[in-house]
């Protein structure tokens, strides 16, 4: 075995580490890791290094009656645990009510994730401020709003660098991602370049190296205002397909190399295309499937809008609403990934590709 590298999220996130040490091969260690993944450590250490993209926050027990009087944010706040992926768990509250009906759901599925997580933890000496703040602790946050952008790099032997930035953009709910375009352009080029800063220094604070890393922020316009979401630990999956397209060559050359221990290499803009599209596919309702695409379906597309890779994730006789690792606020039926000349192009395909591939449903009442 020459390398382990990681493109998911818990638990295969500490997993590569904790193998990594056992068989000698660079990584970032453990500690680095869960220090960016307890969203609760996470935040008191950006406090610490970054204080100034850091918004409110506040940890509370979701099996204490009295869990509410213990925020001292004003509503409207989001809820989360302080270890989940995909958005899943995190709620926007606006009132008591609301707070009761997520922390309801919230105790219903937290200890999926929260139990192995706290495996994870036990490996570790954590700080006496987090001590009883395991992962069945949920933070409240206050609500940021703005454009979101992702930075994706790495740290190889101390040395940073980025080797992309992405636009991460909300569906018209404004809770769900729609699109992961690349390269970002809704964001001035200071502002990406301010990400970039700040993702360094909190890095460098939690001791993360030999690794790569991406990292999630807001940026507030109308204010000139940037806010740190989270750093993930791990190339992403979702931006593999969109390298190709654009540079040339997938994430993963940069991963391996870090994992190899080599200084990492990314060609620019070597690809087929300009800009490239991770789409989803969402429908906001429950029902049962009743059609989805077929290889016919799919291979019309791909023949209209070449290269393009169609995931469908639902299959006839499905209910939606009992579909695993789903947000609370849309179903996901597929994926999409697109590449095209121009930002214009790929919206349009986009609507184009919505229209063409079939998908549908049995009410539910």
């Amino acid at each position: 075995m020459d390398a382990i590298i990681a493109h998911w999220d818990f638990p295969t996130s500490v997993l590569a580490p904790i193998l990594a040490q056992e068989y000698g091969l660079p990584s970032p260690s453990l500690d680095s890791v869960l220090r960016c993944e307890h969203k609760l450590w996470s935040r008191i250490l950006q406090r610490e290094s970054i204080p100034e993209c850091v918004p409110a926050f506040c940890p509370f027990d979701p099996f204490d009656p009295d869990a509410l009087d213990t925020i001292d944010i004003e509503f409207p706040f989001w809820v989360k645990p302080v270890k989940s992926h995909s958005s899943q768990l995190g709620f926007e509250v606006n009132d008591a009510e609301e707070f009761a009906t997520a922390t309801k759901a919230i105790r219903a599925e937290i200890g999926r994730i929260a139990d192995p997580f706290d495996q994870a933890l036990s490996r570790v000496t954590v700080p006496a401020q987090l001590r009883g703040h395991g992962g069945r602790t949920c933070l409240a946050e206050q609500i940021i709003t703005g454009t979101q952008a992702a930075p994706e790099g790495s740290m190889y032997r101390g040395e940073f660098q980025v080797h992309g930035v992405f636009d991460m953009r909300k569906d018209r709910t404004g809770h769900s991602f729609a699109h992961l375009d690349y390269p970002a352009r809704t964001v001035p080029p200071a502002v990406r370049q301010q990400m970039i800063e700040v993702t360094e220094r909190y890095l460098r604070h939690v001791g993360f190296d030999n690794g790569c890393f991406n990292s999630e922020f807001m940026w507030d316009e109308e204010h000139d205002k940037l806010w740190l979401i989270e750093v993930n630990t791990r190339i992403s999956q979702s931006h593999s397909d969109l390298f190709v397209k654009v540079d040339g060559v997938s994430n993963h050359a940069a991963a391996i190399d870090v994992a190899l221990g080599r200084r990492p290499e990314m060609p620019y803009r070597s690809g087929r295309f300009a800009v490239a599209a991770q789409c989803m596919v969402p429908n906001y309702r429950d029902g049962v499937v009743t059609r989805v695409p077929d290889a016919h379906d799919i291979a019309a597309v791909q023949q209209r809008f070449p290269d393009t890779v169609v995931r469908v994730e639902v299959s006839p006789g499905d209910r939606l609403s009992a579909l695993a690792n789903q947000d609370p606020y849309r179903y996901r039926l597929a994926t999409l990934y697109l590449g095209a000349a121009d930002h214009d192009t790929l919206e349009q395909s986009y609507r184009d590709c919505l229209r063409a591939l079939p998908f549908e449903f049995e009410e539910v009442v």
